[in-house]
């Protein structure tokens, strides 16, 4: 997946952090055990506002999920994520928030007008990052995964 770039000053607020600093790796654990994504086996190293991930997760969408938990935190600024994915997918299209949009909005806007409805889609893909469909902020990087 590489490096991905997150706006640093947005985003879960974990004990440790500030806009400056990402949060203790320990902290950055914690954050993936309260989404129930597993930190075992992941080497996780921050240097600054870069955190870089190395392991192996159970698949594509975890990996890049893993990501997603870490860089939607206050003080990441990118995420080098150099796991490997035991089962392999394509991967989804990572899109920040913008002022004003909603999931519908992202939806029409990736998968073509009048498909707003598969905002379901981009919901799940973020579970359990997102708790709700209408609970996203500008800043947040959210996973757009390819229509079946």
């Amino acid at each position: 997946m590489g490096l991905l770039s997150f706006i640093k000053d947005v985003g879960e607020k974990l004990f440790g952090a500030s806009e400056a600093q990402a949060a203790s790796v320990d902290e950055l654990k914690k954050e993936l055990d309260k989404h129930g994504l597993s930190a075992d086996g992941l080497n996780i190293q921050v240097d600054g506002d870069k955190v870089t991930v190395t392991g192996e997760a159970a698949s594509t969408e975890e990996a890049e999920k893993i990501t997603l938990a870490l860089g939607n935190t206050v003080g990441v600024a990118q995420v080098d994520n150099q796991l490997t994915a035991k089962q392999t997918a394509p991967e989804a299209q990572m899109y920040t928030v913008k002022k004003g949009d909603n999931l519908w909005k992202i939806a029409e806007a990736h998968y073509g007008a009048g498909k707003g409805a598969k905002h379901t889609v981009i919901f799940e893909a973020n579970k359990p990052m997102l708790t709700h469909p209408d609970k996203i902020y500008p800043g947040q990087v959210l996973r757009i995964p390819p229509l079946n």
